[in-house]
């Protein structure tokens, strides 16, 4: 079930990867398209890492839970989407992808991966 929705989500906003981990750094499921120059894996799980201290620092702050975080680099889009508090999904798209569309997708799927974490 997890499979089928990334790759829904990879082929809509024509990205590169999408992966659904835990914030302990362990992917559940992910989609990927071939693309030389980096490590898709590592990418995902560096993310998480970094993900876990803007969670922390948000509840800290107390100014509600963490829903979606971007990264833009030179080379690439990293849309996260906070599905539980165990578990979220990203997409990597190139820089000259549609973020705008990669974030209506994650946001739209975001109930089904829900209903299939359960």
């Amino acid at each position: 079930m997890f499979r089928e929705i990334l790759q829904g989500i990879v082929d809509e906003a024509d990205g590169i990867s999408a992966v659904l981990m835990g914030y302990d750094g362990l992917p559940v499921d992910q989609v990927e398209r071939a693309f030389e120059g980096v490590d898709l894996n590592l990418l995902a799980v560096e993310y998480a890492n970094v993900l876990k201290e803007v969670k922390s620092a948000v509840s800290l702050l107390n100014t509600g839970d963490l829903e979606e975080m971007a990264i833009r680099t030179a080379r690439f889009n990293v849309i996260i989407r906070a599905l539980t508090n165990e578990y979220f999904v990203t997409l990597t798209m190139v820089r000259e992808g549609n973020f705008g569309k990669g974030r209506y997708l994650l946001l739209r799927e975001a109930p089904r991966l829900r209903e299939a974490l359960r």
